[in-house]
Parts: C-alpha cells; structure tokens; sequence
C-alpha cells in the first residue's frame, strides 16, 4: 500500500527543530506509528511497548531499558507503560537537544495526565486523526491552514477530481479501510470497535459490562450531529447520569467522539451550555447505525447528520493536524435559530449551514441572514456547503460551496 502524505508532518518537521520530545496522540490505527517512520526511520531507534518482551523490560529496570535505546528514539505506544516519562523527563533535563524523544499513544486519557506531570515544557503534544479530505485524495501538500483557506474560500474555487460521498461515509478516513478496496469494511469495522472495547477500554477504565458500555457508543452513533441529552441517553441504556458522563469522556479523550460547544461573547457561558455530539468516523459512524449500501445510506434518516458530521471532523483535523487549538462553536439564538458551524478568528466569525442536498435555494440560506443581521459586526463569512457539484451565489453575500469543491484543501 503507498503511504499518502500526511498534512501533520509540515508541524511535526517544525516541532522537533525546538522541543526536546514530541508526544503523538491519537485513535489507534490512525497512523501515528506509520507516519513516524516514515519520517524518522533513518535517524531514530524504533522500539515498541506493545510488545511484551519490550514492555516487561522496561518495567523491570527502565534505567537500562533507556540506556540500551539512547535517543534519538521513537519509542511507540508509550501508554503501556507511562511511567517511563519520568525517567525520560531525567534524560532530557541532562541533555535538551530538540527531536530526540519521540512518543506515540493511542490511549490520550491516561497518557496525557503523565505527559502534563512529567515533561511539561519539554514536549511538543500534537494530535493524529485519520485522514482528513484533502489526505485522502493525496491533496496533501497543498493543504491549507484554517486561516489560509478562509482567505482562500471563492464561488471560483473547484476541486479537479473525481471522490464519492457514499464511499466516504460508508469506508470513512482510517488509513487501512480507506486506501484498501479489499478490506471487508463490515469485518474491519467490527474488529476496530472489539479491539476498542477490549485493549482501550478494558484496559484503562473500571467497566464491569462491556456490551452495555458498546450499546453507549451505539446510542452515540444515533445522536451525532445532535445537541448531546446525557440524561435520555444514559435513560436510553439504563445506566446513571454520572456514568454516562463518565464514558463520554472516555469516548472524547479517546478521539471517538468529539463535542462541539455553542458560541456565546462570554466565555464562561460557551463550556457550560450543551455540546452537539459528532461520532468522529463517517465509517464507525454508519455501521454502527447498520448501514452497508449507498441506498440505505442516502435514502436513511442518518444522512444529513453523517454529511454534517464528515463535515464538521473534517474542520476540526484542519485545525489538529496544523498544530492549532480549535476554534470552532456552533451558534443558537434564544428563539431556537440554529447554525451548524462558527469559525472564530481574530475576533470576527465565518459560519456555515452544512446541507445535505443537491438543491439548494434562498431559502436555505434564511438562518444564515437572520444571524447576520443580529450579529452584523462579527460575522465576515456567511455561507453554505452543500451536497450540490457547483458552487453559486445563493442570495446577497452567501454562496453556496460544494463540499468537494473546497474541502479538497
């Protein structure tokens, strides 16, 4: 299988000019270790902790483990044994030459609590999903940053190429499954998700009844791109509100979901209201929900949620793989007027009504001019990425794009 470019290596290259570690979180099999090889394979030691040999080693006596693999070293799944960081914390105090360590993890909520007690300031912590639009049309390198691409937005814009939106939301952006037409996508699918239940989740949470926790990650399927209900949802399965909250944030710190808080000028009021909830992967996503062919995918109740879900993960990988905390909201008014995504940069918002037609008309852009004469001074981008192959002028300033016509970089 060709290894396609990957639109984090530009920020890794830069990371490791500087910081002595550089810390690579992510699902499991988005390919972090891949990526690592790729570019270091020929300067660093490479050593896994998935192996039980190794891991033991390391456990017995980590003090010779580090000095039988002296640095440069990429050392992988470092959440196996975390307590390795302090000791690798020792070495880099004695010697801060940058890009020395460099770490991979799958697990971030166990790893991340070691990383912030054991090499704050000395790490680069930067975050691998699996591919992103542009990444797996091999539009890699000609990827742009969240701001560049705000610049770059124009009704002129279309991207040169043929891509399926069935495919994609049917085989999603996991390396294997999505550079592989052979793999069995209902077989690798079900073997991610029992790999996820049974070396993640067993293995780093307290969760007595594995299959009630799997209907959770089902029920979560059902509700993405919808304003996240904890209370129906643990209702839904028979479990308590504090537990339900629990394995969210399991889901969360694990990249299996992410959360997306509404806008408000207060701060302190944007993490207190209710998030919208958004399964990560288009393909986890639709077999969970039991989907297998492009007409029960299209023809389903779950295709403008799987649309808007492909959508909005694609913005938040552009923002992760750049290195760069997202600033990214959706924007509800007190009369229930809702956008689907608001963009926040150097004070001014770009929104976007994601709308999973082909057909689109003025009256689909009427949220977005109400919201722009109620926040007239804020807004500098109203606009609409729709299902549709060619992007137009829907009414005054808004114009319609289609997905691919400008996702594609």
């Amino acid at each position: 299988m060709k290894l396609k470019p990957r639109v984090l290596e530009r920020t890794i290259l830069k990371a490791v000019k500087t910081f002595p570690a550089l810390v690579l979180t992510g699902p499991r099999q988005s390919g972090k270790t891949t990526l690592f090889k790729m570019l270091f394979s020929k300067t660093h030691t490479f050593v896994s902790l998935e192996e039980p040999d190794m891991r033991i080693r390391a456990k017995e006596d980590p003090v010779a483990f580090l000095n039988q693999y002296k640095p440069p070293v990429i050392i992988d799944e470092i959440q196996y044994f975390p307590e390795l960081l302090s000791y690798i914390k020792t070495r880099i105090d004695e010697n801060r030459k940058p890009g020395q360590w460099l770490l991979t993890g799958s697990q971030n909520f166990v790893l991340m609590h070691n990383v912030t007690q054991s090499l704050a300031g000395r790490a680069a912590v930067l975050s691998l999903l699996p591919f992103s639009i542009c990444e797996r049309i091999d539009n890699a390198p000609n990827a742009l940053n969240i701001s560049a691409w705000l610049k770059w937005l124009n009704i002129e814009n279309k991207l040169q190429g043929k891509i399926s939106l069935s495919e994609i939301l049917l085989r999603g952006f996991y390396p294997e499954i999505a550079c592989r037409k052979k793999v069995d996508r209902q077989l690798w699918c079900g073997s991610y998700i029992t790999t996820y239940l049974e070396r993640d989740v067993r293995n780093l949470a307290t969760i007595g009844d594995l299959s009630q926790f799997e209907r959770f990650l089902v029920v979560c399927a059902t509700r993405t791109g919808q304003i996240l209900n904890i209370s129906q949802m643990a209702r839904d399965i028979g479990i308590s509100v504090p537990t339900a909250k629990r394995w969210l944030s399991i889901l969360e710190t694990g990249y299996q979901i992410y959360l997306l808080y509404p806008y408000y000028r207060n701060i302190g009021k944007r993490i207190v209201k209710s998030p919208k909830l958004y399964f990560n992967d288009p393909a986890l996503c639709s077999y969970l929900l039991g989907l297998s062919d492009y007409r029960a995918l299209v023809n389903g109740p779950s295709f403008g949620n799987l649309f808007e879900t492909m959508v909005v993960c694609d913005f938040l990988k552009r923002f992760l793989h750049f290195g760069e905390r997202p600033s990214m909201y959706y924007l509800r008014s007190r009369d229930g007027l809702e956008i689907d995504l608001a963009i926040e940069r150097e004070g001014k918002l770009h929104l976007f009504e994601i709308k999973n037609t082909m057909t689109i008309t003025s009256k689909h852009a009427l949220g977005l001019i109400r919201m722009m004469n109620s926040l007239t001074a804020d807004i500098e981008t109203a606009a609409i990425i729709s299902c549709s192959e060619e992007n137009f002028v829907v009414k005054g300033s808004i114009i319609n794009y289609g997905w691919k016509n400008v996702l594609g970089v």
